[in-house]
């Protein structure tokens, strides 16, 4: 058979796991569109103010939507920030002070977010992160490539302020936290620390799901607009929702104290990030689809997949070991010839800010770094 006859037949044999995928994706676009009803979004909410942005009803009825969607008291979505770990930084900061403490529960964190932390980059780097602001950092390991529930229920005490918890395992080979992992994880956290503050960086997993880890127990989540909820249409930004009084003191590090969430012209962008929410359920299906049909081609002819085809899923990540680099580039490769932004383009290794290996992409997208897209 040719590869395309290869794929057709993939395709029927997954037609029950489409289905469900199916049945996810309406569940959220009825979320979302409930969303949007109920906060009467009109079209005069996709025009913003210029200068400070005040009395912006376009930004803070985006906002209310946010908070609906997610099921937080309050949300801030934001052009403003720069990318998913700029928007994490700003939780991060925004509610850690001198000698609070923070705890990984998976392992380490994404690399940029090590640099965040403080645990990776050069000394310069590292003079501005949250360790070298007096911020106490630890983490549980793995175990088994898997969270630790036990060592979890050990290392969290009343002296932990936050626990980070990434629900993606990204560019690690560590499987992903399901909405029901989290809602075991923040339990065992709760229970030992009631006051301890459950951030679960939601990247990649908007929508997979028919909850968010809000609904299970998380207290602020946060991710990026050029990912899931951005429907691949938003130009930048991020977006942070939980209880009020955590998302305030984010936005007054976005911002500043004394003006928090309450200024920021949009520059015009309301529209597609109201849009591109509207379309993110849709979208997230069909690269949710996307990842379980080539998990499914490429363990059949030989190389490992995770998850596997016929696995729950929470997050659009699909992890294909091939073992050897020259492979590897060969797919990024054919990737990128195959897509319709700088298709002519031949992606090499190279090393890249914020990360501490050399990377390799394919991402021949509309929206730079945009992983909604078909990349790799």
């Amino acid at each position: 058979m040719n590869s395309k006859e290869i794929i057709k037949q993939a395709e029927c044999e997954l037609k029950e796991q489409f289905e469900i995928i199916d049945e996810i994706r309406d569940f959220n676009q009825e979320k979302v569109l409930n969303a949007f009803i109920e906060n009467k979004v009109a079209p005069e909410h996709f025009y913003t103010v210029s200068g400070y942005g005040h009395d912006d009803m376009g930004r803070e009825t985006l906002d209310k939507v946010f908070a609906d969607v997610f099921k937080a008291e309050k949300a801030l979505a934001r052009i403003h920030f720069a990318s998913g770990t700029h928007t994490l930084a700003c939780v991060l900061f925004g509610n850690l002070r001198p000698n609070d403490k923070l705890i990984s529960l998976v392992g380490a964190p994404y690399d940029t977010m090590q640099e965040v932390i403080g645990t990776l980059g050069d000394e310069e780097t590292k003079e501005d992160s949250l360790i070298a602001h007096g911020v106490i950092y630890d983490e549980v390991p793995l175990k088994n490539n898997d969270v630790d529930l036990e060592a979890i229920e050990k290392a969290v005490d009343n002296s932990v302020k936050m626990v980070l918890i990434q629900r993606s395992k990204g560019y690690s080979t560590r499987k992903s936290l399901t909405i029901d992992t989290i809602g075991k994880i923040c339990k065992i956290v709760k229970k030992k620390n009631p006051n301890c503050i459950c951030f679960v960086d939601n990247c990649y997993g908007e929508f997979v799901e028919d909850k968010e880890p809000i609904e299970v127990g998380a207290d602020i989540i946060a991710g990026s607009l050029i990912k899931n909820p951005g429907g691949g249409i938003v130009e930048a930004g991020g977006y942070i929702a939980g209880k009020a009084k955590y998302v305030d003191k984010s936005a007054n590090r976005l911002t500043a104290p004394g003006i928090g969430s309450e200024g920021g012209a949009m520059f015009n962008q309301h529209r597609l990030i109201f849009q591109g929410l509207f379309m993110a359920p849709s979208v997230v299906s069909e690269a949710v689809k996307g990842a379980v049909l080539a998990a499914k081609i490429f363990d059949e002819i030989g190389y490992d997949s995770s998850p596997k085809y016929n696995e729950k899923r929470t997050d659009i990540i699909q992890n294909i070991t091939f073992g050897s680099p020259e492979p590897l580039e060969q797919f990024c490769r054919t990737i990128q010839s195959l897509s319709p932004v700088n298709g002519y383009v031949t992606p090499i290794p190279e090393y890249i800010p914020g990360y501490e290996d050399k990377v390799i992409m394919a991402g021949g997208t509309f929206i730079e770094g945009s992983t909604i897209e078909l990349s790799a």
